[in-house]
Order: structure tokens, then C-alpha cells, then sequence
């Protein structure tokens, strides 16, 4: 697939973005022990839920200043831009930063920062949606909700909710989307995915999200998979991601065409690329190759995503024009 078809993602996590050469740098100077981190094929080396989380906070951990965070930023956009994408979302997580002693303000302003020179420089645009982690509770949640409604920044025009799906019930956090939505933030959560259908059920009900990260799993409720149809939703796909945490035998096997055909809005994303050996392109690429997709479902996914993307209807409409006619 040649990397000028236009591309864009909705769900990467920043951290889980960040290149090894950049970790091996930051870590290099401030003397943090990279030991076992890295595995064989250029990527992070973890074998299970409990595993990964680990390596993605020692990943995290090396990232310490606005600069760093500018580096991190910088890096990600310019290589999604060459790989043909002409926009891109990320999930911060200011919670995360904190545990390493990096203060929101710095956090938010460096990965502007490298938004910022990467439009610059290619022409991407970006924005981040301000993610809280589920398994810490509802108050750090729904403080989060609170800061991004009283600090508006023009780059975070979402709000959504990560980590582990079993740990606490949705409606312990509808305050918290509330807040969000009632500050114009676009609201998308990670359901479906380690937990099944009730879990993406939940979220609708919940939190009234316009998006679901992952979902993958409400093919399991033809009911549900009926009702995101009926709803517009739209969901956040995955592939190699779900195929590495256990979610299916391999790609043949995600259910990627299945929803598309059902008439799902579907959109494809890379999540935390370096720890599922993959990129947004390789992702494109999975779902032409191996789910059959040809370049005309390919521009479908690609103007679902700008649809859904958390922007305002003058960006979005650039954003179309620079899509080829549908």
C-alpha cells in the first residue's frame, strides 16, 4: 500500500507510542535501567496484561520534562504523517505523567509543543483527548473531568476513560462524563475489549459517548452490534493490538469485516504500536490483506475517522477536502 493513501487514527496511547530509540536516549540520560525492556524485534518485550502494564510504566518513567514530552509528540506525528495519515488523536494520560513527578502544565504543553512543529513541518493535525485509568477510581476520574473543563486548551477536544475494564461499574463514572460533555469535549471509552458486550452496553449508557475504544467484542450480542448500527457509534478497531493480548488466534480471525458488513462505523488504529510490533500503516494494511478490504472500503475507513474525529466542522471539512472523492 503506497504510504500517500490517506490515512488518520483516533486511538494510539501517547506512552505506548513512544519509540525504543527515543526510550534508549531519555534513558540514557537520566540513568534509568532499560534492563529487559526491549525485545529482539525492535519492540517492548511483556508476555501478559499484568507484564505489559509494567513495561508500559517503565517506558512512561523515562519521560520527565516538557522537551521530552515535545520529543515524544514530535516523533509520533511526523511518522504517522509519513506514513500517509493527515491527522491523528492521542490518549494522554496526565495521571500517568504525575507518577513521574511531571506536572499537568508541562505534560499538556509539551505534547502541544510537538504537535505544533509536526503540523508544521507535514502538515498533520492532531488532538488529544485527556484520558482517565479506570482501576484508580472515580475521584481521579472525574477530577480529570473537572481540569479539562476548567482549563479549554484548542488541541484537547476529548475526553475518554482507559484501563482495566473490570474494576469499578460504569455508572461510578457518569459524573465525570458528564462534566466532560457539558464542556464540549467529545467522549469516547475503552469497552469490549478484555471484557465482553456488557461492558461496550454499559458505556453507552452510561456515558453517552459518540465513540468506543476497541468494542470489538459486541460482535458477540447481535443485539448490540443492531444498536451501534442504529446509533451511529462508532468504534476504534484495533486489530494486532487484540490479536496480541489473546482477544483472537490471529488476524483472519478479528472480526474487522464483520462489523464493517453488519454496517458498524469502524475506523483503524495502531494503540500502543511498539508493544504489538506494528504501526497505523501495517494496520491499513492488515485490514486490505488479510480481512479483504479493498482501497475503496480502505477511503471509507479513512472518512469514517474524520467524521468521528474530535474537531470542530471547519477542520473536519479541510480535513474531507483532502480525502479523495468518495
Amino acid at each position: 500500500m503506497r504510504s500517500a493513501f490517506p490515512k488518520a487514527e483516533l486511538h494510539c496511547h501517547i506512552e505506548g507510542a513512544a519509540n525504543p530509540a527515543l526510550v534508549q536516549r531519555l534513558a540514557t540520560r537520566y540513568r534509568v535501567d532499560l534492563d529487559g525492556l526491549l525485545d529482539r524485534r525492535g519492540g517492548y518485550a511483556w508476555h501478559d496484561f499484568a507484564s505489559f502494564l509494567d513495561a508500559y510504566g517503565r517506558v512512561s518513567s523515562v519521560f520527565r520534562t516538557r522537551d521530552d514530552f515535545r520529543a515524544l509528540a514530535l516523533d509520533h506525528f511526523t511518522s504517522l504523517a509519513a506514513a500517509g495519515a493527515i491527522y491523528g488523536e492521542i490518549f494522554i494520560a496526565p495521571d500517568i505523567a504525575a507518577e513521574y513527578g511531571v506536572a499537568i502544565d508541562d505534560y499538556v504543553a509539551g505534547l502541544d509543543d510537538g504537535i505544533a512543529e509536526a503540523e508544521a513541518a507535514t502538515g498533520i493535525v492532531g488532538r488529544m483527548i485527556v484520558t482517565g485509568i479506570r482501576h484508580l477510581g472515580p475521584e481521579p476520574v472525574r477530577a480529570l473531568a473537572g481540569w479539562a473543563a476548567a482549563n479549554p486548551h484548542p488541541r484537547i477536544t476529548g475526553f475518554g476513560l482507559a484501563g482495566d475494564e473490570s474494576q469499578h461499574h460504569a455508572g461510578d463514572f457518569a459524573e465525570a462524563f458528564r462534566i466532560a460533555r457539558e464542556a464540549g469535549l467529545g467522549l469516547t471509552a475503552h469497552a469490549g475489549e478484555l471484557e465482553g458486550p456488557e461492558s461496550v452496553r454499559a458505556a453507552l449508557d452510561h456515558f453517552a459517548v459518540a465513540r468506543i475504544g476497541h468494542g470489538v467484542r459486541a460482535i458477540e450480542d447481535r443485539a448490540l452490534v443492531h444498536r451501534l448500527v442504529e446509533e451511529g457509534v462508532v468504534l476504534e478497531l484495533c486489530p494486532s493490538s487484540n490479536v496480541a493480548l489473546g482477544l483472537y488466534p490471529d488476524l483472519a480471525a478479528h472480526p474487522f469485516r464483520r462489523l464493517m458488513d453488519a454496517g458498524v462505523r469502524v475506523t483503524v488504529n495502531s494503540d500502543d504500536p511498539p508493544f504489538f510490533h506494528t504501526s497505523l500503516g501495517h494496520e491499513y494494511e492488515v485490514v486490505s490483506d488479510v480481512q479483504t478490504l479493498g482501497q475503496s472500503a480502505l477511503g471509507r475507513i479513512t472518512r469514517t475517522a474524520i467524521e468521528a474525529a474530535f474537531v470542530d466542522p471547519v477542520t473536519r471539512g479541510e480535513l474531507l477536502g483532502r480525502l479523495p472523492a468518495a
